[in-house]
C-alpha cells in the first residue's frame, strides 16, 4: 500500500473543499436566479449541504461494512463474492 504525505493529503482536502463550495454556490445561485428569493436559496443551499452530509456518512458507513465483511471472510476462508 502506498501511503500519501501529508503534503498530498492536504492537497485532496483542498481540492474537495473547493468543489464543495463550488456547488453550494452554485445551487445558491442558480435558486436565487430561478425564484428570485434569497430567503428559498438559503434553504435550498443549506438542505443540499445536509443531503451532502447524509451521503458521505452513508457512504463511510458502506466502506466500513464492507471492509469488515471482506476481512470476516478472509478469516472463514470465504471470498466475499461467497466463493471458495
Amino acid at each position: 500500500m502506498i501511503w500519501r504525505t501529508n503534503q498530498e493529503n492536504a492537497l485532496h482536502f483542498i481540492s474537495f473543499c473547493r468543489l464543495l463550495g463550488l456547488v453550494l454556490c452554485s445551487n445558491a445561485l442558480i435558486v436565487y436566479f430561478a425564484a428570485d428569493s434569497i430567503r428559498l436559496a438559503v434553504v435550498t443551499t443549506l438542505a443540499c449541504s445536509l443531503l451532502l452530509q447524509v451521503g458521505y456518512f452513508g457512504s463511510v458507513l458502506f466502506s466500513i461494512w464492507r471492509s469488515s465483511r471482506a476481512c470476516t471472510a478472509r478469516h472463514r476462508g470465504h471470498h466475499v463474492d461467497g466463493f471458495k
